[in-house]
């Protein structure tokens, strides 16, 4: 029996997931760990709160391990908040090698060069993407090693975050009695999950609806494009009804994911809910259409703002497939609907794919970001062997990372 594994941490702002995966003979993933915790320590994506995160982390974790029958030592870990910022880079350097063949060197050596951007010293790039490579004017080249040329560019996406907010995630998870395998960009890992290659190809945007914020990630010709954040998410929508039905907002939530719906069907228009009233009030009977108008002026002010966030993109006129709606907010009944109206382009739900699973509780878009980075590790092939030993290769670019982030020294 194979004894390989991957760990996911997904920190959001309403729940914190672990997803323990194993990695069977035939190198296929199958989950076999879900553990999940209330998450009070963050809002909007950002720790607030260092010790409630850390102790969400903790028993998330060891409903995984139990589950699992595994101890994990090492996660990869979603990162998300209203600090994310992008940008494209490029850069261009003289081929060294010899009789002017594109080295392995050389492609470093471009990445290095598009990187090379001022970036104020509270933030830290995240992630460098490669969209295209050039060689000599001829573009579209996904990898130039061992092609012939004299020149080499490189087009990339640059994702930056706050260093205060990577570092107090970094903390959180060692504080909690694990490794950082790597911070991933929350709508990235999501993509690994929900969309296909096809899209990716043709023109897709991802729109991850979380508890603190909306995650947007646009994919054109195989690549990343552009990625923007909208501060708003589920958690918004149930202020709005604990507001509106004057009731805690433990009740709220659990009234907009048993009732909720973000546009008013025929079916529902004569139905009534019960909404528990506060401090031994009498509970009240309220109208459905009640609940729909106060979900869906949120929901289309989310929507909205993420798709003028989109139209700032060159991209945007490329989406040829639509977009793929994931997160706990696409779950809303009418949510799809809703979009469609709004960003007047195809809009499906993003179930993750491309796993097995012990619990079918994964198979819904709330875990998206959690599968996702379960893939995403599988596909960077740095595994856990149990017992964990750190191998120096894998952890060389996360530590170096953490070394700046920490002022220079080891943490």
């Amino acid at each position: 029996m194979p004894n390989e594994y991957i760990c996911a941490l997904d920190i959001g702002t309403t729940k914190i997931c672990v997803l323990i995966a194993e990695v069977d003979e035939n190198n296929e993933l199958k989950i076999i760990g879900v553990g999940t915790a209330p998450s009070e320590g963050l809002r909007r994506g950002v720790v607030i709160n260092l010790e409630k995160t850390i102790h969400a982390i903790k028993k998330a974790r060891l409903e995984a391990e139990r589950m699992a029958n595994v101890e994990v030592r090492a996660v990869y870990a979603g990162i998300a908040g209203d600090h994310i910022r992008s940008l494209n880079g490029r850069g261009v350097v003289a081929v060294s090698g010899d009789h002017n063949t594109i080295s392995v060197d050389d492609k470093r050596r471009v990445i290095e060069a598009a990187k090379a951007v001022a970036l104020p010293f509270d933030r830290e790039i995240i992630h460098i993407i490669p969209q295209e490579f050039i060689v000599d004017d001829q573009r579209g080249i996904d990898d130039p090693v061992g092609m012939s040329g004299m020149r080499l560019e490189a087009e990339v996406h640059i994702v930056t975050c706050a260093v205060t907010a990577a570092q107090n995630i970094w903390r959180s998870i060692e504080g909690a009695g694990m490794t950082v395998m790597d911070l991933v960009l929350e709508p990235l890992a999501s993509s690994y999950s929900v969309l296909t290659e096809d899209e990716k190809s043709l023109g897709v945007v991802v729109l991850d609806l979380g508890g603190g914020t909306t995650d947007i990630a646009l994919f054109c010709e195989k690549a990343i494009r552009h990625t923007a954040i909208v501060s708003l998410g589920g958690r918004n929508v149930t202020n709005d009804l604990a507001h509106g039905l004057r009731t805690p907002v433990e009740n709220a939530e659990k009234i907009k994911v048993a009732h909720g719906a973000a546009i008013l069907t025929d079916s529902d228009k004569d139905a009534f809910v019960e909404v528990p009233g506060i401090g031994g009030r009498a509970a009240q009977r309220v109208p459905k259409s009640m609940l729909v108008d106060i979900i869906q002026p949120r929901m289309e002010e989310i929507l909205t703002l993420a798709a003028r966030e989109l139209n700032k993109s060159d991209y945007i006129k490329m989406m040829t497939t639509g977009a793929v709606l994931t997160g706990g907010g696409s779950m809303i009944p009418g949510t799809v609907e809703l979009a469609e109206e709004i960003f007047q382009m195809p809009i499906k739900l993003g179930i993750p794919q491309g796993i097995q699973s012990v619990s079918e509780e994964v198979n819904k878009p709330i875990h998206a970001t959690g599968v996702g980075l379960l893939l995403y590790g599988h596909q960077n092939d740095t595994l856990i062997d149990g017992p964990f030993e750190s191998e120096a290769h894998v952890f060389e670019k996360i530590v170096e990372r953490m070394k700046r982030w920490f002022g220079g020294g080891s943490h």
